[in-house]
């Protein structure tokens, strides 16, 4: 029988704890280690539509990307959304679990599978863990073979990636000098344009986030640096279709699904 403890070491193996940033809040969130699980739905945020969807299917626990709660609370009430989704989780005795930037980090977490997907070589982190560590840390740089204008890397990235806001002719893409050709490429995702500055001292031509504010975008423009964003959604949400995945395959009594109910909060008009 699975324990909600067992699923969280094998979460501690796939995305090591120590990899979240010091302002995170990962790990075992609510409930209880030593329940049994017989199902898990991952999600990559829990709103009202995703605890539904997890407490009508019946879900033992839930692994959502973002936590829940994200600062510590003095009270848990249904006066306020957070208390609220607690409340019904814990009333619904579902667990939670959340990565956050664990998952980011890991050597084949959110990152890495972009840096994949956009065909990187030579890849290696922005910000390394340790001076020791080589594949362990924040983000990925790395290169493409032959030089692409940011354009076809959008229609790469757009193409091999659920949710982006981009096809063949990259429509609704947020782009800064898309025409440009890059060959070294810096991917942090969902809200990642704080290391911007580090991609710039790298040396990176092109900088692959889910969402940049103007004033990063300004701050790339004047480095010369192409900014791709694809959306905090879509930079990250088919990572966790993919984790329901891996789920099921490593744990064969547990029945493992990604949230349907979830999307993006962002639409283009």
């Amino acid at each position: 029988m699975t324990l909600v403890a067992d699923i969280a070491n094998w979460m501690e193996t796939v995305a090591p704890l120590r990899l979240s940033a010091d302002w995170d809040n990962t790990g075992l969130l609510l409930g209880d280690s030593q329940r049994p699980v017989l199902r898990v739905m991952t999600c990559l945020t829990l709103t009202p539509e995703s605890v539904e969807e997890a407490v009508e299917g019946r879900a033992d626990l839930v692994i959502s990307h973002h936590p829940l709660p994200f600062r510590p609370l003095k009270k848990i009430t249904t006066h306020d959304v957070t208390g609220r989704l607690l409340w019904q989780l814990a009333s619904a005795r579902v667990s939670v679990y959340c990565p956050h930037t664990a998952w980011d980090s890991a050597v084949g977490g959110i990152n890495a599978m972009l840096a994949e997907r956009l065909g990187l070589s030579d890849c290696r982190p922005l910000v390394p863990e340790s001076l020791e560590s080589g594949a362990l840390g924040t983000g990925r740089v790395g290169v493409i073979a032959k030089g692409l204008s940011v354009a076809e890397l959008a229609n790469r990235i757009g193409e091999s990636v659920p949710y982006c806001r981009m096809r063949a002719v990259v429509p609704g893409a947020a782009v800064s000098g898309a025409g440009a050709m890059v060959r070294k490429v810096a991917i942090v995702c969902g809200s990642g344009a704080s290391l911007l500055d580090i991609a710039i001292k790298q040396g990176c031509e092109l900088f692959l986030t889910g969402e940049a504010t103007f004033h990063q975008c300004l701050e790339a423009q004047a480095a010369g640096v192409s900014m791709l964003m694809i959306g905090h959604f879509a930079s990250e949400k088919f990572a966790m279709d993919q984790l329901a995945v891996l789920c099921g395959a490593t744990f064969a009594d547990v029945e493992a699904w990604a949230s349907l109910s979830e999307k993006d909060p962002v639409s283009l008009i």
